[in-house]
């Protein structure tokens, strides 16, 4: 397969030896200094491109990429308020295919069905109040992360007693806290930590005056997250379409 790579960060670079290892092929690398190259033929060979950037730019590469006729899989948030129904539309009725994920780790991927399935659980137990806190390094620009959102969706799907998720505390590099978790009872608060080099840790808890139950993903290293944009690559490669996860592992 060949594959281009949008963004040649740390991610990139990972995803890079990754895709070697497997036996394909990197046929462009594209990152700020050289935009134009979209417009190569070196990238519109590619077979899919994989892109982790910024959230600012995140929507104006698959565009690009689509204008090039290349499939994209991308792991950058920030996009989605704005273009999610445009570019479901533009993947289910224009013909171009985005394999999209918050999160590209295959433990995720199994973390997310039991939080699914614990969250269709709790919702018989109204005595049990739920709350979210992920940790991640503190390059990290966005809060909460966009693992942990979709973590909370997934929960909103099957508990009728939370309507929506809001932000709770951030604790910042330098330990300073602000925020609260105080909010309604149909609400679920996400905390965010930024410390360190963390790849990503999520706990959600569902608290009583009992007990308390918690269940966490906690990334050893980016590699889990460039080991599954590859595979993504390889399922987008010969489907179309607005994908996900769900698509490539079927719990």
């Amino acid at each position: 397969m060949k594959l281009a790579l949008i963004g040649y960060g740390k991610m990139g670079k990972m995803i890079e030896q990754i895709a070697l290892s497997r036996g394909h092929s990197i046929v462009s690398i594209i990152d700020i200094d050289n935009q134009e190259d979209f417009n190569s033929e070196a990238f519109k060979s590619a077979d899919v491109a994989i892109e982790f950037t910024a959230p600012k730019v995140a929507y104006g590469n698959y565009m690009k990429a689509f204008a090039a006729g290349v499939k994209v899989v991308s792991g950058s948030t920030g996009w989605l308020d704005e273009h999610l129904d445009e570019m479901k539309e533009l993947c289910t009725n224009g013909g171009k295919t985005l394999f999209w994920s918050s999160n590209f780790s295959l433990g995720v991927a199994i973390f997310s069905a039991v939080n699914s399935y614990l969250a269709r659980i709790m919702n018989r137990f109204p005595e049990y109040d739920v709350a979210m806190e992920e940790t991640h390094h503190i390059h990290k620009l966005d809060a909460p992360s966009g693992t942990a959102i979709t973590l909370a969706e997934g929960i909103l799907q099957q508990l009728d007693r939370k309507k929506k998720w809001v932000e709770g505390t951030l604790q910042a590099p330098d330990g300073s806290i602000s925020g609260t978790t105080a909010c309604a009872s149909e609400e679920l608060p996400i905390s965010s930590v930024r410390r360190d080099e963390v790849p990503g840790i999520h706990s959600i808890t569902y608290d009583s005056e009992a007990d308390s139950i918690t269940i966490t993903h906690d990334a050893h290293s980016r590699k889990g997250f460039a080991l599954g944009a590859v595979l993504a690559a390889e399922y987008t490669a010969t489907h179309e379409g607005f994908l996900g996860m769900n698509d490539l592992f079927k719990f």
